[in-house]
């Protein structure tokens, strides 16, 4: 079978032809449909990532796909049921092997690309908007990088929150896209002053902050008084050092966040949250954003769509023939 792996970190990933996997204990494997792409490739393809393993692997962390075969001690779910899965690695290849209790069933409703790049990017912005940052109808959210992966979620979920939605992101189209997921007030980041404009707005009571660098000194400068402010990455490239004496000015409170550590410490609260987006989807509460779908052989010019900031929403890789590099909405 096909699997586009990291061999060397030095050097860009290969897809190459590997035997297949076959599950272990606790596990199960999947013929894989469809795989999101998340920054975190990158950074993993790059051994930069918190939760690099060592190299050769397959790069891919979420999937949705049939599940093929089950590990001995596996009762569930059912060979031949359709799964989504966050794998942490693994998805970008023709099957993949992962955690049986990970997967979770998809909605008949829900086309495979979309369940491919739906639970890390709704799954983050949902659990740390209601379960860190506690976000409260009424209040301001301003969302950075709003028309990327994780931003776009944001956006939408704020909205569903009851939260009034800043969003900033780079030129007219993304902050259109933006607007569509129902942002109330747009900012460009190419030729705004962000700092100005959302004071002008009335600041900031949470800030979502997936980019770092420039954006979030000027962010942090618009919160207003017991602001939260949540540091997801930082697709900038720069991260950032913390002025600790404006958040004493201020009380503002800064969330760190990494989604994926909660299948160690607090799975239940990840699988709770991930059950109440999928009844939001089915409900048509959302209505996630894929803006290309790319085939397996041009993985690399899929991970490049994300490096460059071409790519609003989500990017998806799949194994089967597409319509090759077709935007979706």
């Amino acid at each position: 079978m096909r699997a586009f792996q990291v061999t060397d970190v030095t050097s860009k990933p290969q897809l190459k032809e590997v035997p297949e996997p076959k599950p272990g204990p606790g596990e199960v494997s999947i013929k894989v449909d469809a795989c999101g792409l998340n920054f975190a490739d990158l950074l993993m393809a790059k051994g930069t990532y918190q939760d690099t393993p060592e190299p050769p692997f397959t790069l891919g962390m979420e999937v949705c796909g049939t599940i093929l075969a089950r590990g001995d001690d596996v009762t569930a779910p059912a060979i031949g049921e359709r799964v989504a899965v966050f794998g942490g690695q693994g998805g970008l290849a023709d099957v993949g092997v992962f955690p049986a209790d990970r997967c979770m069933q998809v909605p008949d409703a829900m086309p495979a690309e979309v369940a491919a790049g739906f639970m890390v990017a709704y799954g983050t912005s949902h659990l740390v908007l209601t379960r860190r940052a506690a976000l409260q109808a009424g209040e301001t959210l301003l969302v950075l990088g709003a028309a990327g992966g994780v931003g776009l979620t944001a956006v939408e979920i704020g909205k569903a929150l009851g939260a009034r939605v800043i969003a900033v992101a780079r030129g007219a189209d993304k902050l259109t896209i933006a607007q569509e997921a129902g942002a109330d007030h747009l900012i460009d980041s190419n030729t705004a002053d962000v700092k100005a404009e959302v004071k002008a707005l009335g600041g900031a009571d949470v800030v979502y902050d997936p980019v770092g660098g420039d954006l979030y000194k000027a962010a942090l400068r618009a919160c207003n008084r017991e602001a939260r402010y949540i540091t997801i990455g930082f697709a900038s490239g720069d991260v950032p050092q913390i002025p600790a004496n404006h958040l004493l000015v201020k009380n503002i409170t800064v969330i760190g966040f990494y989604w994926g550590g909660y299948l160690t410490f607090a799975p239940e609260a990840l699988k709770q949250s991930l059950e109440d987006l999928m009844a939001m989807y089915v409900a048509g509460q959302l209505k996630p954003h894929i803006s290309h779908v790319l085939p397996l052989e041009r993985a690399q010019e899929a991970l490049d769509l994300l490096a460059t900031r071409k790519a609003t929403g989500k990017v998806v890789v799949t194994p089967q023939p597409v319509n090759v590099g077709r935007k979706m909405q």
